[in-house]
């Protein structure tokens, strides 16, 4: 992805996919009534970040708390991007105290978090433990941590020290505050300072927590005998129709040995007050700053102007004062400058004007304003400026989350109901709040929903809207299409309830931006939602039309007229777009996801503009492309810009950081908010490109058609159109929408048996630990694919790479949220970009068994991807597997055999990579590896056919083809392949291989009692082998396992069977070497043998050979012939173990002796 970076930035909203956030639910009751006709509050919201936000090393990195006020209730969310927290969200009631807008204020002290609260009756202090002193060290290699919300239902909210009543605001209505400001002073005091309805401040000061004192109450006026009459009289009573110094917006700013208090008053005027010496030190007419109209403003107070401060060493304290003036509003940058005996100036710094009408909050930082508004349609629009260096006076661009489409696109070959429930319930639409909300809705009934899972919800709205459908049918049979339309028409109506509740909770609140990462978010009623720098292809595509016919220059174009044919392409490209029909638009989304060619789509689609051009929007085009003095040159730097391949991979291994750094590392942007965002930016990143990419191929069509009136050098722009460019844009529009589907893909759950056997399978291979599935879950339910990849695999590797080459133990500020957002961004969508030679996101959706997700994948990017094409059909022959399609799957293996020292995924799946020096082909070393799969999942045909087509490749590995026969051998001999085993065993090109298969085979067909198989085959140089040593071996076993009367017989036999072959044979051969113990079943392929009592044989130990000539033969026979004299006599005997003539021959002649069996005994 192209590094620039626009002045703009694009809004991703983290809705999630669980239950609504679970709130505790604490109660205050303070005991006091309700004001009946009070003042009613506006909702409002904030945020907090803590001071070391900004610092990796820090366990408080990237961690914030948020808060939104309604009525008599305030709920507090802690959040961070790094760790998932528990405990984290608290609902308090305070029954009868409304909450004043901006009368939250949360502040950092050593020890502590303390959050003040402002109500209608009511000041509040909670005191909670600073996250440091939570923990015993900086850093904590948990996966989850609690929030400092955890132990708050242990403080006892009624005691003097957490709260206090306002007695004079307990009169009337009208005696309570309208705004507020709050801090902590530096001897630990909270001060509350209260905008009096009758002017002035009121300045309510609680002792220190850990401290014993009592409550003091100051007022804040100037010296007048009438002001001081007045007190906190109702202002109907006094018969004033406004007051002059009251305060409608304040701000207080903290000194050593001071505190000022700023108030911008009714009268337009600023007045700061030192709290120390209780006395007003300025006073400055903000309408002096108006450049016109300033009678017409002054004759009616200020109602909405809106008052913030910025202080940092550099720049001293800022002030930037919004001046709420209908079709005239405007923001004041001014500068606090002392001089000597106390007193102070504000020097104006910047005038900044704006159109819009109806502010809701506005941040002030060191270089810019930050504001957002909702626009006459109540559509939220946020901008921001810099102050300073602004010579245009044009408000930078934010693009914020549109609202849902009012009207769901139902094709005619589409289910309504699928349709609908797709856009429900995709990442990107709606929150579970809203669809929550319209259920109980819908269902007019009390039920609550909050504890259902994301697929439960999505079945309870089915079961719903189908009730609700089937009770509506009056009539027993409907034709196909009928019923079609009366499932839209219930959905619709579902749809129309979720989008209602989705536009109340979007509703914007306020602004908040962490001073220490520069992360802005915006709060809305009912989510966070968090905003991105947009890089310069996104900007230009999404800009708005004053914004993109104003820009002389674009950062992706060095040239200036290169810069200006960019701009009029890019224009282009929107009148394209907003000429493109509905469904024209389905048309080429619908033939990217039938993988037709998008070449033909998008020439069919410019037919149809033309054959419906009634405003001649295409001449319109083609006269805007002759401003073009070079567009294929204009067409290449935006297909440049697109393309996301990146260059050789770099090393993403630790490199020398301490395990301090590592452990910081693992955790970066590890939560489960911070997945959900980053995945989603993805997303829209990927929708946004497919649109771009869209447009660009319908307006290269349209150059081809009318080439010759738009090139001036002609055929040769042709032909690079017609060859290079077309082609490469059509594989960047089948690349983002393969992004964008996978994207909206949700993950499946696997049963933990399931995944067990698979990983169990895939062990075999060998693969890589980075790609195996971790033991945590994440708390969406469920993931996406890509939020799957990004949790598992991606992550790591990703902050490794960013933070490599810098200085982690040395850097205060390192957590930059613009550029570290831009970064992870554009590194994860190249993990995902499908013509790099990554193949990490196939591999790790194969080893978390999301096979339909992988297969989905695979046909997707199979007909125009030309990278890593034999990885992809292994992967697609595991997922065969998974379904049991094994032919399927053999098919895919030997496809991908082609590319086994090519491709990366495959290398490292044979580890050729790792044994270069060794002499077997990466070809043979894949097929072993897929060999063992295949036998590890139980599939013996399989085997022989791979096996069969590997020996092919082994022609000059004699080794390699042994060890392909003898696989063949055991697999035909376990599915009872009798002559084909034989086979295997003869072309076995290694004695000892092929020896041992030998005995194996004899013995098999001996325990199958198959010797009509045994004796047909010809054992053409074989003979001795098969008569002498697997004789004795079988007569050994016999001795050893089968100890009956019957085994005997055999044993005697076998015994006779090998003393022939030895003196058939030239004496100084009439030997063999004597079988080891548990020698038939430690060799591959053979199944375990029991022992006389059914129980599993052990393992034989290591034992030195011996090798048996003709006498230890006839003593071995003599032996079982007296045995089996004996076991006629007494059958019982014949369970007595005896194959060792040395060790047993006393107690056989005993034995034999006592049975008169003198002879034998002999």
């Amino acid at each position: 992805m192209a590094g620039v970076l626009e002045k703009s930035y694009i809004e991703i909203c983290g809705f999630e996919r669980e239950s609504v956030l679970r709130f505790r639910q604490i109660t205050l009751n303070l005991g006091v009534g309700l004001h009946f006709g009070g003042v009613k509050y506006a909702d409002s919201a904030g945020g907090f970040s803590y001071e070391d936000s900004g610092k990796l090393l820090s366990v408080t990195s990237n961690r914030f708390i948020h808060w939104s006020t309604s009525g008599d209730t305030v709920q507090f969310v802690e959040q961070s991007l790094d760790t998932n927290l528990l405990n984290n969200a608290v609902r308090l009631h305070i029954p009868n105290c409304l909450l004043l807008p901006g009368g939250v204020c949360i502040q950092e002290t050593l020890n502590n978090i303390i959050i003040l609260i402002v109500t209608s009756q009511s000041v509040h202090r909670l005191v909670l433990p600073h996250p440091t002193r939570m923990y015993r060290s900086d850093f904590v290699t948990e996966l989850q941590m609690q929030s400092i919300f955890t132990d708050i239902g242990k403080l006892n909210l009624s005691e003097p020290a957490h709260s206090y009543v306002l007695p004079f605001a307990q009169a009337a209505p009208a005696c309570a505050p309208s705004t507020s400001a709050t801090w902590i002073s530096h001897q630990g005091e909270a001060v509350f300072a209260l905008a009096s309805p009758s002017g002035g401040i009121t300045a309510v000061t609680l002792p220190a927590h850990d401290q014993d004192g009592t409550v003091s109450i100051q007022e804040l006026k100037q010296s007048s005998m009438m002001q001081r009459l007045a007190g906190w009289m109702p202002t109907a009573i006094r018969g004033d129709q406004s007051i002059p110094d009251l305060a409608i917006s304040l701000a207080v700013h903290q000194l050593e040995d001071d505190t000022f208090i700023f108030t911008l008053c009714q009268d337009h005027k600023l007045r700061m007050w030192s709290f120390k010496h209780q006395m007003c030190l300025l006073v400055t007419d903000m309408l002096e700053y108006m450049p016109a109209g300033r009678g017409e403003v002054k004759a009616s107070p200020a109602l909405a102007h809106k008052l913030r401060l910025f202080f940092s060493s550099s720049t001293g304290l800022c002030l930037a004062i919004y001046l709420a003036v209908p079709k005239r509003s405007q923001f004041c940058v001014l500068q606090l400058v002392a001089s000597e005996n106390n007193r102070y100036s504000l020097d104006h710094i910047s005038t900044l004007f704006t159109t819009q009408e109806t502010l809701v909050d506005f941040v002030l930082t060191a270089s810019d304003i930050w504001a957002v508004w909702l626009d006459n349609d109540d559509q939220t629009v946020v901008k921001y400026i810099s102050f300073e260096h602004s010579t245009t006076g044009m408000w930078n661009q934010v693009f914020v989350q549109p609202s849902p489409e009012e009207e769901v696109h139902v094709g005619e070959d589409q289910d309504p109901r699928e349709i609908y429930l797709d856009v429900l319930f995709s990442p990107l639409h709606f929150t579970a709040s809203a669809i929550i909300k319209a259920l109980q809705i819908y269902k007019r009934g009390t039920e609550r929903y909050s504890d259902l899972s994301w697929e439960e919800l999505k079945k309870e709205v089915t079961v719903t809207v189908e009730n609700e459908l089937q009770g509506s049918v009056t009539e027993y049979e409907f034709c196909q299409e009928d019923y079609r339309l009366l499932q839209v028409e219930f959905w619709s109506k579902f749809y129309a309830c979720c989008l209602q509740y989705q536009d109340v909770l979007s509703t914007p609140l306020a602004l908040h931006i962490s001073p220490a990462t520069a992360m802005v978010c915006v709060l809305r009623k009912g989510f966070v939602s968090f905003l991105l720098p947009c890089f310069a292809v996104d900007h230009l595509y999404l800009s708005s039309d004053e914004y993109l016919f104003s820009e002389e220059e674009t950062p992706i174009a060095e040239d200036s007229n290169l810069s200006r044919d960019v701009l009029q392409l890019v224009q282009c490209l929107r009148m394209v777009s907003e000429s493109l029909p509905e469904d024209m638009a389905y048309e080429m989304d619908k033939a990217l996801e039938d993988l037709l060619s998008p070449e033909k789509v998008s020439e069919k689609v410019l037919e149809g503009l033309l054959a419906s051009d009634n405003g001649n929007v295409i001449q319109d085009i083609l006269n805007k492309l002759q401003d073009i003095s070079n567009p294929t040159v204009a067409i290449n730097t935006l297909l440049r810009e697109l393309d996301l391949e990146a260059d050789a991979e770099t090393d993403t291994r630790p490199t020398g950081q301490s395990l301090r750094v590592r452990i910081s590392l693992s955790q970066l942007y590890g939560s489960s908010v911070a997945a959900s965002l980053i995945c989603q930016a993805v997303c829209q990143t990927a929708m946004t490109r497919t649109l771009l990419c869209r447009d660009l191929l319908i307006l290269q069509q349209l150059y081809l058609r009318n080439g010759d009136n738009v090139f001036v050098a002609g055929g040769a722009q042709l032909l690079q159109l017609q060859q290079d460019l077309i082609p490469r844009c059509s594989s960047l529009l089948c690349s983002y929408h393969l992004l964008k589907q996978m994207s909206l893909t949700l993950s499946s759950s696997v049963p933990l048996d399931i995944l067990n056997a698979d990983l169990q399978h895939l062990s075999v291979l060998e693969l890589s630990d980075s790609s195996t599935p971790t033991s945590s879950r994440s708390v969406l339910n469920p993931q996406t694919v890509v939020e799957l990849f990004y949790q598992n695999v991606a992550r790591k590797a990703i902050m490794s790479q960013i933070l490599s080459q810098q200085d982690v133990e040395g850097s205060q500020a390192m957590l930059h949220w613009p550029q570290m957002i831009s970064s992870v961004l554009t590194l994860l969508c190249q993990f995902l970009w499908p013509s790099n030679a990554s193949f990490l996101f196939p591999e790790c959706l194969m080893v978390n068994c999301q096979y339909a997700q992988l297969q989905e994948y695979v046909r997707l990017v199979g007909p125009w991807c030309q990278v890593n094409v034999g990885s992809y059909r292994f992967v697609l022959g595991h997922c065969y597997l998974a379904s049991g399609e094994g032919q399927k799957a053999l098919q895919c293996f030997q496809e991908a055999a082609a590319e086994v020292d090519k491709e990366e995924f495959l290398m490292k799946l044979t580890g050729s990579d790792e044994e270069a020096a060794t002499s077997t082909a990466p070809r043979l070393l894949y097929y072993n590896k897929v060999l063992r799969l295949l036998e590890d999942i139980g599939l013996p045909e399989l085997v022989i056919n791979l096996a069969t087509l590997a020996i092919s490749e082994a022609a000059n590995d004699e080794r390699s083809q042994a060890a392909l026969w003898t696989r063949i051998f055991k697999h035909h001999l376990d599915l009872g392949h009798n002559s084909q085993a034989y086979e295997a065993l003869t072309q076995n090109p290694d004695s000892s291989r092929q020896l041992d298969c030998l005995r194996q085979l004899v013995v098999v067909l001996c325990e199958r009692a198959q010797l009509r198989d045994l004796v047909q085959f010809s054992f053409v140089n074989l003979h001795d082998e098969v008569a002498g040593t697997v004789m004795f071996e079988y007569g050994m076993r016999l001795g050893r396992e089968v100890r009956t009367l019957r085994g005997l017989q055999k044993q005697v036999n076998c015994y006779l069977a090998a003393l022939n072959c030895l003196r058939l044979v030239h004496p100084d051969y009439a030997w063999i070497v004597q079988p080891s113990s548990g020698a038939a079943y430690e060799r591959p392929g053979t199944s375990p043998k029991r022992n006389y009592d059914g129980e599993f044989a052990a393992n034989p130990v290591s034992q030195q050979i011996d090798i048996l000539e003709l006498k230890d033969l006839e003593k071995e026979y003599a032996l079982a012939r007296s045995r089996l004299t004996l076991a006629q006599q007494d059958p019982s005997s014949a369970a007595i173990a005896g194959n060792d003539m040395g060790i047993h021959a006393f107690f056989w002649k005993t034995l034999l002796s006592n049975f008169k069996l003198f002879s034998g005994a002999v």
